[in-house]
């Protein structure tokens, strides 16, 4: 079968494409197609100023596995399967992996002229008729302009009227970037019943993916650009909320990425025979900032 169809990428919005599924192979080459910058991009990620070019997207294995519900070493496979094939070319550093989609202009330009050359070829021969009606024809000008400017008018009224649609379905998807199946909301959650059992009267927010958006991305924090294994974060959470310290001033995830170092730090060293205390000038400046939101 030829031909070629258009898919706008915004088709990533729908509730089809949503479903929280595990991607097929066919399902995962083609989101990275959508994915792929169709022009030459900038961005900034951390510090760093970066350059993308046409044809080609920033990613990360932890957010492909993220995207289609894949283990790493299926993502990791499946990005060597498309290498070897010679689809895709990879370069990876500590930061970032970016991602060439081989031939990109074959899936983006192909087929893209507006008429074929056949149809142009007889508009050229085409007799020119009803030359003395040049005075009729520039009335029928005018008034076809009018009428023109009028459907235009109409278009972007409705065009207006689409896009206040948009920006509200845009909204309502940042609001929900995590949903409840998401790994981050789960360790958000997590944490926020580990903070109601010391204290049941905590601020803490309400138990469903909307409130806890701030609180699930904080974890996304932590894990992508601190760079903190899950299973890092598992034994900290259960030392921080064992300690006695630690576990009354550690109230959101924020708390817990700020102080995350000298938790960490404490957790590490050796155990004495007083316990691993933390010393009173450490618990002042720990509080200090806490008071002062940093």
């Amino acid at each position: 079968m030829e031909g070629w169809i258009k898919v706008h990428r915004s088709i990533q919005e729908h509730w089809l494409y949503q479903e929280k599924r595990v991607f097929s192979k066919y399902e995962a080459w083609l989101d990275m197609i959508m994915l792929t910058n169709h022009k030459d991009n900038k961005f900034l990620l951390g510090k760093e100023l970066i350059e993308v070019e046409r044809g080609s997207f920033v990613t990360s294995e932890l957010k492909l596995m993220d995207r289609w519900n894949w283990s790493k070493t299926k993502v990791r496979n499946f990005l060597n399967l498309l290498e070897e094939d010679k689809m895709i070319l990879k370069k990876s550093d500590k930061k970032k992996t970016t991602i060439t989609i081989v031939n990109y202009n074959d899936y983006q330009d192909k087929e893209t002229t507006p008429r074929p050359h056949e149809d142009h070829t007889k508009t050229i021969r085409r007799p020119q008729e009803n030359t003395n009606k040049n005075e009729k024809n520039d009335k029928n000008d005018k008034n076809d302009k009018k009428e023109r400017i009028i459907e235009s008018n109409n278009h972007v009224s409705k065009m207006d009227t689409r896009c206040t649609q948009n920006v509200s379905i845009d909204n309502h998807h940042s609001m929900i970037k995590y949903d409840a199946d998401h790994q981050y909301y789960k360790i958000a959650i997590f944490i926020r019943q580990k903070i109601l059992l010391i204290n049941d009267k905590a601020k803490v927010p309400k138990n469903d993916p909307s409130s806890m958006s701030k609180w699930s991305d904080d974890v996304r924090k932590i894990v992508e650009l601190d760079k903190r294994t899950l299973a890092e974060f598992q034994e900290l959470t259960e030392f921080a909320f064992k300690n006695d310290f630690w576990s009354t001033v550690i109230q959101s995830p924020a708390g817990f990425r700020k102080n995350w170092d000298k938790m960490f730090a404490q957790m590490k060293r050796p155990v004495s025979s007083k316990g691993n205390v933390i010393s009173f000038k450490q618990q002042m400046d720990v509080l200090q900032q806490w008071a002062e939101g940093e």
